[in-house]
């Protein structure tokens, strides 16, 4: 069963935090603020915008990102350690997420019983309330946590004063199942607690983990540009966006329409290239061959289209022609140039097309379509 609302559902965009963990990712001091200042313009309700206790330099960098005054509420992380805390308050945000261990693994690892991580919460979300209005917590592991522990750790943060819990699948184990299991019941037992998912894409499953927790009664998403971030990276800001809208039909403030330089500027900015089947942005993503479904695009784009292609800021569908091509894209091509031919002429040149494009491995251009048409007699 779903949980609706009509609020829009507030988008948190982590490229500039763990967008920039992904291994040898360095964006600098400029590349930062003029990603934060697009990511403003595209939309995003919220930005983390580093980790104070990385250093001066990082400091600086939040301190220039709050100076540009860009209409979104910025959030430093932290880890839960006091010294984390009074770093963040220098850089003058107003909001901070604490992050702290919940599943048996991280505890472990960190030598920590659950008793242990609730009384350090008490401590630092009521010495982060000097300093902050906001105060997030970050559930770190959480679904691979107890969900009851998790639950216990949700409402002992709302009582000391946080507002939203952190549910990350940090590991991206989790599925949509699980995921909307887990955040109902948080949701149900903690009700004034505002829920945000955080998606790893490991398995594959960030976008649909984050849309499902919005089903289930998520009111916030973190996500990053191009998916960036560690291993397989964080559920895609432009992917998550279009989900929402056309998927799920639920409303954010993201302008899909400012996507595809954002994505651009990041994929430059971090060395990581946008691949050509990339959902959403990618150069292929809405290029076709087959000749079914040339066919009957050309009659309705939405029998192979799922949103129109303008919707996200590209200016058209690509046909193009190969070897899975049919004769109703090849007359398409020719009367582009103002050819026409009949069926039987089509099917002719489709043919030398099919061969050509065996030959060479790869797609035709309408110039070589064309050059086939009179090599052939036809013109």
């Amino acid at each position: 069963m779903e949980t609706r609302t009509d609020k829009p559902v507030w988008i948190i965009d982590s490229t500039l935090r763990d967008g920039e963990q992904a291994p040898g990712v360095v964006f600098s001091p400029g590349e930062k603020a003029e990603i934060a200042l697009m990511l403003a313009e595209a939309g995003a309700d919220e930005l983390e915008v580093g980790i104070p206790a990385m250093g001066k330099a990082e400091r600086d960098a939040i301190r220039s990102i709050r100076a540009l005054n860009t209409g979104c509420r910025l959030t430093c992380w932290c880890r839960a350690v006091q010294k984390d805390i009074e770093l963040a308050d220098r850089c003058g945000t107003g909001s901070v997420h604490i992050s702290f261990p919940v599943s048996d693994i991280h505890m472990n690892a960190l030598g920590k019983q659950k008793g242990d991580v609730l009384a350090l919460l008490e401590t630092q979300v009521a010495f982060a309330r000097r300093y902050f209005d906001r105060v997030s917590v970050g559930a770190q592991d959480a679904m691979r946590a107890d969900p009851a522990f998790v639950t216990q750790l949700a409402g002992l943060a709302l009582e000391c004063g946080a507002y939203r819990i952190r549910i990350a699948d940090t590991v991206g184990i989790a599925t949509p199942g699980h995921v909307h299991r887990f955040v109902r019941g948080l949701c149900r037992n903690v009700p004034g607690m505002a829920a945000e998912f955080h998606a790893h894409n490991d398995l594959g499953m960030a976008t649909a983990n984050a849309v499902t927790a919005v089903e289930a009664g998520a009111t916030a998403l973190s996500v990053t540009v191009n998916g960036l971030g560690e291993r397989a990276g964080n559920a895609r800001l432009e992917e998550v966006a279009a989900a929402l809208r056309f998927a799920a039909e639920r409303q954010c403030r993201v302008d899909l329409s400012k996507l595809m330089p954002l994505c651009r500027r990041v994929a430059a900015a971090s060395g990581r290239p946008v691949s050509d089947d990339k959902p959403v942005t990618g150069a292929a993503a809405f290029r076709h061959e087959s000749g079914i479904h040339c066919d009957g695009l050309l009659k309705d784009r939405q029998t192979y289209e799922p949103f129109p292609c303008e919707a996200v800021g590209r200016d058209r569908s690509e046909f193009v022609v190969g070897k899975h091509s049919g004769t109703r894209i090849i007359r398409y091509i020719l009367e582009k140039a103002g050819v026409c031919v009949n069926r039987s002429q089509a099917e002719t040149l489709l043919k030398y097309v099919r061969n050509m494009a065996s030959e060479k491995r790869r797609t035709l251009s309408d110039h070589e379509v064309l050059g086939l048409y009179h090599s052939c007699g036809m013109g």
